[in-house]
């Protein structure tokens, strides 16, 4: 294990080459010519000719709203154009006459508006004499337009409500037509290859407060998404059925299409079933279906964190983080235990196993992401920089107390203060266009982090050795070496066990490294799971306790300031690690998770901001982290 802290020229360098170093000289702790000759041998002068793989992580959100979604319009009046201009770095004022901005520009956005009844609200609110021509139309539209407060929040949550029902309540096909071409539209002008990716996409929902969501998302240009509409509830409430849609789609248009399913946390079990939607067996068709379509989910965003549950790991300590397991999403049923294996990032991984043991395919070998699932058209999730769930939590002195999601029983409403400020989608791709996005998509070369842009390397094969944790390049030699995260290793060399090459860098806006884990997941002989968290790589000379546990990194936040001081924690971490409980009879899955030291959470600087006293229950302080999609090991 390599620990070591570095010097700003050495960060210049592992910022360009996705790399970890030392602050020693850097001739000093460059590798001699024997240790890697193959690239010293090279016939190419520059070590950088050549290289085909990824060497820039994009950062963007797969799952923003607008007012074209109907729940996001019936608040918020930010338009499609507003968000995109405000993902690529452009400042806009929000729905409450806010100015915004990122503090850095995001690479790539996917304007995700709901299928329902899509482009509703901006047709309604303008008069639009096709939707008026319905009784419906006509009556919300006058309530929205009468100036009564009360008038017009009864019938904004009438319109929400009706996204429930089996029908549309206004069944204009063409009026959807027209406003998905005129998002497209607006999606190609806005796409910038090299620049800034506009990758097409719209959100599917399903039945009900069970958050088993997805997220649509093309590959190509609008010459193919135009060729069908957004698919929606009241074509399905089954995914099976949205899979098909999309096969089916593949198959007219030549096109390639992804979905992502949403965070399982509000699922109360069913996102990670091991049943079919109608409650039978799954059966390896539909696994099969499944995994073509879905290769990454969603773990973490606003509505919490959906990597790990304390119930399930009560031995993790990081595994309680932004937890929302109280009941589904809309407050109807109370969560029970037996839910959350079904519902957590983690036990899917582990569950996939077995089902691959027994029906020969995994279902939910997938990748990780973050992403928002702001329904204000701003992609706006830094801790310092926060715009909410909705229009109607835009920050303001009482915003940590105001409700977010009213549920029937109180006591699974959501307020303000549990809102998390999350997250990204870090991608690993060869440049910054919706194809090369799309296909680190597929092959799951992607992160997750819950806002910070750490960047985050993980590589899996059968022969890293601690000289290789030494290179200023380890990309080139994870890609020699081993497979990176989202790939498979098989069949054990005889007497060999998995190593891992890993590398952090901190976000210059964020916190210091506090240390990297790789979490392991392995399915028994007896068919039943295990897991294990390990330590790999930590800052500073803390030592493992008899427990086997780092200890903490301490806490340097001044809560009432809303600031920290990086006087603990590494700006990065590098290093190669063994599994030493390896049985190469086990089919095992690996992945990495990140921590960085504690920073204020949002709520610290609302307090500090607006001076306004919270309730102890609101936590002041949070540690920012990424989770790498996995590398799975399989028996030959």
């Amino acid at each position: 294990m390599i620990i070591t802290k570095y010097s700003m020229s050495a960060l210049v360098l592992l910022a360009v080459s996705a790399t970890a170093g030392s602050s020693q000289n850097v001739q000093d702790v460059l590798p001699s010519k024997e240790d890697v000759g193959t690239v010293f041998q090279s016939d190419h002068f520059s070590p950088y000719a050549g290289r085909s793989f990824p060497t820039q992580v994009l950062w963007g959100d797969t799952h923003l709203h607008t007012m074209v979604s109907v729940d996001a319009g019936t608040m918020t009046r930010m338009t499609q154009e507003q968000a995109f201009r405000f993902a690529r770095g452009e400042e806009v004022t929000t729905t409450h006459g806010l100015r915004a901005k990122l503090d850095r520009p995001l690479d790539f956005l996917v304007v995700a508006d709901h299928s329902e009844m899509y482009g509703l609200m901006p047709q309604l609110l303008s008069g639009d004499p096709s939707i008026l021509s319905t009784d419906i139309g006509r009556r919300w539209y006058d309530a929205l337009t009468s100036g009564d407060e009360t008038v017009v929040f009864n019938t904004a949550m009438e319109i929400v409500a009706s996204l429930s029902g089996d029908v549309a309540p206004i069944d204009s096909p063409k009026a959807i037509k027209s406003a998905w071409h005129d998002y497209t539209e607006l999606a190609e002008r806005f796409n910038d290859p090299g620049r800034f990716t506009a990758l097409i996409g719209y959100e599917w929902t399903s039945e009900g407060g069970d958050n088993i969501h997805r997220n649509v998302i093309f590959r190509d240009n609008a010459s193919y998404a135009n060729q069908v509409v957004p698919f929606s509830q009241f074509d399905s409430k089954n995914p099976e059925d949205l899979w098909r849609h999309l096969a089916d789609f593949e198959k007219r248009t030549g096109g390639d299409v992804l979905a992502i399913p949403h965070n399982g946390n509000l699922s109360n079990g069913r996102l990670f079933s091991d049943k079919n939607f109608d409650g039978t067996p799954l059966t390896a068709e539909l696994a099969a279906l499944r995994a073509e379509f879905e290769p990454v989910i969603e773990t973490t965003q606003i509505k919490g964190d959906s990597e790990a549950h304390p119930f399930l790991s009560p031995d993790d300590e990081f595994a309680d983080f932004d937890t929302w397991d109280a009941s589904n999403l809309n407050g109807t049923e109370a969560k029970t235990q037996d839910m959350l294996e079904f519902e957590y990032s983690r036990e899917a991984f582990k569950i996939g196993l077995r089902l691959e043991k027994e029906l020969g395919v995994n279902p939910f070998k997938v990748g990780q992401i973050g992403s928002t699932d702001a329904h204000t058209g701003m992609a706006a999730v830094g801790e310092d920089n926060f715009f909410g769930k909705h229009s109607g939590v835009e920050p303001e002195p009482n915003r940590w107390q105001h409700l977010v999601i009213e549920a029937p029983d109180p006591e699974f409403s959501i307020y303000g203060w549990q809102q998390a400020s999350g997250g990204y989608a870090g991608v690993w791709a060869t440049e910054n266009t919706r194809e090369a996005i799309f296909d680190a998509f597929e092959r799951r070369e992607v992160y997750a982090t819950t806002g910070s842009r750490m960047m985050v390397r993980l590589f899996g094969g059968w022969d890293f050795s601690e000289a290789d944790a030494l290179s200023r390049l380890p990309a080139d030699i994870g890609y020699a070496k081993g497979v990176p995260m989202g790939g498979d290793l098989k069949s054990a060399p005889d007497g060999k066990a998995p190593t891992f090459l890993f590398a952090a860098l901190k976000d210059p806006y964020s916190g210091n490294l506090d240390r990297i884990q790789i979490i392991k997941g392995w399915l028994n002989e007896d068919g039943t799971t295990s897991e294990k968290v390990y330590d790999v790589a930590w800052s500073g000379d803390r030592a493992k306790g008899a427990d086997g546990k780092v200890p903490s990194v301490g806490n340097t936040v001044d809560v009432a300031n809303a600031t920290w001081t990086n006087t603990i924690g590494a700006p990065e971490l590098i290093g190669v690690w063994t599994d030493p409980e390896f049985d190469p009879a086990l089919k095992a899955v690996y992945y990495a998770r990140v921590i960085e030291i504690p920073t204020p959470r949002w709520t610290a600087y609302e307090a500090y901001r607006f001076q306004v006293e919270m309730s102890d229950e609101v936590p002041m302080t949070t540690t920012e982290r990424a989770y790498t999609s996995p590398i799975w090991y399989t028996p030959g």
